[in-house]
């Protein structure tokens, strides 16, 4: 891989839109109002006469309340002719303004939010500005939080989400730093847009000595983009490790899972640790070990950890050898969970401490009942393996799971266990992974800390 920079940007995605096309029809012709800003266009603003996407009387109300989508069934019309990726003003069916947005074609979420100013111009600068806030308001100068719940340079550690797409107002731009190393994911079609620019932001504000570039999850299929990794500035390094709580973990940055390690569960797994003492602990979905090296340094008696990648295993066995941790106490198992669960309940084994940290089951709302389904299953499995009066650890990071979903299907697997459950604390991601009130779905991760009856 090369360290130099690409200027070249991929050819924008003209209308599909599944055979739909919202634009204006005058004498059944197409009535292109203006045409499209160049690609690449340094400046994007109120006086640039851009087309526009016009919404359905009525459909304005979100937008109102801040939400940053607007899915396709909300579109009465587009005026002109813009590419995926461009910035368009969004209109309501009286012609008022009400934001700009980066336009979609290919996706069931035509437009994603940058900014509800008219005046606002979508720029370089206007970039700038936004990840110098997003990093500004993870300094501990602008949030002091108690220690063991800090982030940026305040955090007990060198890793850190530093740019939480909406909930920054950069929908669809995920960056996740990793000491010198920045990763960088773009979901959708407006960062894809503007790659170069954010790139060259990032190295000037950040000076990392690599950004790598893992745009290559699942939900760009559903925006109409094709999968991309690689290096985009500097080179990166034989080995990458993020310091977290006195907990050294080795990062695959090039083909681990997400942007290389789950960020998210940062506090979550220091609270395992701290219960674990004594215990007999079960971590499924294990993958490059993160609670079970808690666990046992918080001193559990023994740790099984069970995940299907043989790769991230050997992750994980590294991990407990580079931290100095008693590997006598460990167990592992490259299986299928659930195959490996229901082996366990056949051979009767039971366990003090038990973590579900489950793949997304559900990427959108779409996927909500089939996903419940292996909710329910894994849960149930849990609950049938814990000894009397143990602890369950189980979560959902799955956008289409709500919180009060995701309880009832845990309580629906604990009715069928036999077992009267505790809720004792609900968990979320990490506070560098901050949830704009107007747009909820930013709380993907969610969790609950059960105990079952004695």
């Amino acid at each position: 891989m090369t360290s130099s920079k690409t200027k070249s940007h991929s050819t924008p995605h003209r209308h599909s839109q599944g055979g739909k096309d919202f634009r204006r029809r005058v004498n059944n012709k197409f009535q292109a109002v203006d045409t499209p800003v160049p690609h690449g266009s340094p400046r994007i603003g109120a006086a640039s006469g851009q087309p526009a996407l016009i919404l359905k009387a009525g459909r304005e109300k979100s937008l109102q309340r801040r939400h940053p989508w607007i899915f396709s069934g909300a579109v009465e019309s587009i005026d002109g002719a813009p590419a995926s990726g461009d910035t368009v003003p969004v209109r309501d069916a009286e012609g008022h303004f009400l934001a700009w947005a980066a336009y979609n074609a290919d996706s069931q979420i035509t437009a994603r939010v940058w900014s509800w100013d008219e005046n606002e111009i979508i720029d370089a600068a206007f970039f700038h500005k936004r990840i110098t806030n997003a990093l500004n308001t993870r300094s501990t100068k602008q949030f002091p939080l108690p220690p063991g719940e800090g982030w940026g340079v305040g955090k007990p550690g060198n890793g850190s989400r530093i740019i939480h797409a909406e909930s920054d107002g950069l929908p669809g731009l995920i960056v996740d730093q990793y000491g010198s190393v920045i990763v960088m994911q773009l979901g959708s079609a407006g960062p894809e847009r503007w790659r170069e620019t954010l790139a060259d932001i990032l190295q000037e504000l950040c000076s990392p000595v690599c950004i790598y570039e893992r745009s290559d999850s699942d939900g760009r299929e559903l925006e109409g983009l094709s999968p991309r990794a690689g290096v985009l500035r500097g080179a990166l390094p034989d080995q990458v490790e993020v310091l977290e709580h006195g907990l050294r973990f080795t990062v695959d940055v090039a083909a681990g899972q997400k942007t290389g390690f789950y960020l998210d569960q940062c506090d979550n797994r220091a609270l395992t640790g701290t219960l674990s003492q004594d215990k007999d602990v079960l971590n499924c979905f294990c993958y490059t070990g993160g609670f079970s090296l808690y666990a046992l340094r918080g001193g559990a008696k023994s740790v099984l950890s069970i995940d299907s990648s043989r790769e991230a295993l050997q992750i994980a066995r590294h991990n407990v050898e580079i931290n100095v941790l008693d590997s006598s106490r460990t167990e592992w198992q490259c299986a299928d969970v659930f195959e490996a669960l229901r082996k366990l309940r056949d051979q009767n084994r039971k366990f003090d401490l038990i973590i579900l940290d489950p793949p997304k089951f559900a990427p959108t709302a779409a996927f909500a009942e089939k996903a419940a389904r292996a909710y329910k299953d894994i849960n149930l499995l849990g609950f049938k393996l814990l000894k009397p009066g143990g602890l369950l650890f189980t979560y959902s990071c799955s956008g289409g799971i709500s919180d009060d979903l995701f309880q009832k299907i845990v309580a629906g697997a604990a009715l069928d266990a036999g077992v009267t459950g505790q809720i004792i604390k609900k968990l979320h991601a990490a506070a560098d992974h901050p949830v704009l009130l107007s747009f909820p779905e930013g709380a993907y991760l969610k969790g609950l800390v059960l105990r079952v009856g004695m």
